[in-house]
């Protein structure tokens, strides 16, 4: 069995890290470059207890935020507040001003922002030759 990843890796075609080990304590955890990811914006975010970001906007990237660790509250430029813990997401049109902040008194909170412009792909995942399923023989849910 292969060790667990820590820092980053990168082979033919992939690259792998852990979000821990991709920036200091807090503040910004640089996926996007130290995976080389180039189709859009993808970063990690580690906020210390009670604190809370600024209020911004975009000119044209629309973002989507997933919550890795802990329980932040994304407040919108209309004043509307919501709370999301581990496994929570949201997406936000890029001009609709928005600001995070940390609920625990005592834990640091890790979110994921992935950002881009200019639309879904679509469904192109396709089978490499001989193969029949996407799952492996014990399949989803085995």
């Amino acid at each position: 069995m292969s060790e667990e990843v820590s820092e980053p890796i990168h082979g033919d075609g992939y690259a792998v890290a852990n979000i821990d080990t991709l920036g200091d304590r807090y503040g910004f955890r640089k996926i996007r470059r130290n995976l080389d990811v180039t189709a859009f914006g993808i970063n990690a975010i580690c906020l210390p207890p009670g604190y809370e970001t600024g209020r911004h906007f975009h000119d044209e990237q629309e973002e989507t935020y997933f919550v890795h660790r802990g329980r932040v509250e994304i407040e919108f430029g209309d004043g509307s507040r919501h709370v999301l813990g581990p496994g929570g997401v949201a997406r936000v049109d890029a001009a609709t001003v928005r600001k995070i902040r940390n609920l625990s008194p005592d834990e640091d909170a890790i979110y994921v922002i992935a950002g881009g412009k200019d639309g879904y792909v679509g469904r192109d995942g396709r089978l490499p030759e001989g193969e029949t399923s996407r799952f492996g023989p014990a399949g989803p849910g085995a």
